[in-house]
């Protein structure tokens, strides 16, 4: 009788716990949404543009054998690896470089020979894997309590992430992403560089510097040359690595073979709503609800190409 008596209360107990995680659970969403539907109404105010031009002067064009990529770089968060990566553009640096080493659902990674001439020719740079906020810095929120960080979010079509208590932000790994290499050195990077291309290694977030992103010919990443084997298999070869042709600031490119693109506008009103709808999941298709949980790498920023 006594141990009845005391399930039915562990019984009670329990689903009074679980009715406290709902609703606390429910109420966290509502307060997402609410300060997501603030964002939007306030991006409402100050821009109404669904696409934005990509600045030509912020645009480089990779030459792949198999194909052409688009980076669009990121001077307002990483100026001195951008400043850098520019020049060393500008001077055919990279043209020839392999793609060394491509490790599937991680990174693809190219630069000049070790130890060579070209590489030890360029300065080393301090790290730029996050910058301070203030009160008047802003974003569009994505997601409030993520994994990495107390918010993730997006500006200028950039993915990142944010802890307010340390007035800090960084860019985050998202798949897409072009940083700089380095060594065990935090201080370390200087004309090697990386792709993700797979799932988001966010555990690199803030330790390294990520200074761009693809937005046009990821397809053409996804197909270069794995370097990596596994245990039993052949080695792939140096000369099966995948160069570049060339690489070259859009600006620098011919006119009648440069590719202007716009992108969606993460500052615009559309694309809070759309985020704020997103979340909801509403579609009949999700018959069942998955949690209000948006994952920044994988809420997608479309880009077009723009004809005259």
């Amino acid at each position: 009788m006594k141990f009845n008596k005391m399930f039915s209360g562990l019984v009670m107990a329990f689903g009074a716990v679980s009715l406290s995680l709902s609703s606390v659970a429910n109420a966290e969403q509502s307060v997402q949404e609410q300060i997501m539907a603030r964002v939007a109404a306030e991006n409402a105010l100050k821009n109404k543009d669904e696409w934005r031009a990509v600045a030509i002067e912020n645009m480089v064009m990779m030459t792949l054998p198999h194909g052409k990529v688009v980076i669009e770089l990121a001077p307002q968060f990483s100026p001195k690896h951008v400043e850098q990566f520019m020049r060393l553009t500008k001077e055919a640096h990279y043209d020839g470089n392999k793609f060394y080493r491509v490790i599937d659902g991680f990174v693809a990674q190219a630069g000049p020979e070790d130890g060579s001439s070209s590489d030890r020719s360029v300065a080393e740079l301090d790290l730029e894997g996050e910058w301070q906020t203030d009160k008047n810095w802003s974003f569009t929120l994505v997601q409030n309590k993520d994994l990495f960080a107390e918010q993730t979010g997006f500006k200028d079509g950039f993915a990142l992430a944010t802890n307010a208590s340390e007035k800090r932000a960084w860019l985050t790994h998202c798949p897409g992403v072009i940083a700089m290499a380095r060594g065990n050195d935090a201080n370390s990077a200087s004309s090697h560089f990386y792709i993700t291309n797979g799932q988001a290694p966010r555990y690199l977030d803030r330790i390294m510097t990520i200074f761009g992103r693809v937005i046009y010919g990821m397809n053409h990443v996804q197909a270069i040359t794995r370097t990596a084997t596994i245990d039993g298999d052949t080695e792939v070869p140096k000369s099966a690595y995948t160069p570049i042709i060339s690489m070259k600031m859009m600006a620098d490119v011919p006119e009648a073979e440069q590719i202007q693109l716009e992108i969606k506008n993460t500052e615009s009103a559309l694309f809070a709503t759309k985020l704020a709808e997103r979340i909801k999941r509403d579609n009949a298709f999700f018959f069942k609800k998955p949690p209000p949980v948006l994952d920044v790498c994988q809420t997608p920023v479309l880009t077009r190409i723009v004809t005259e």
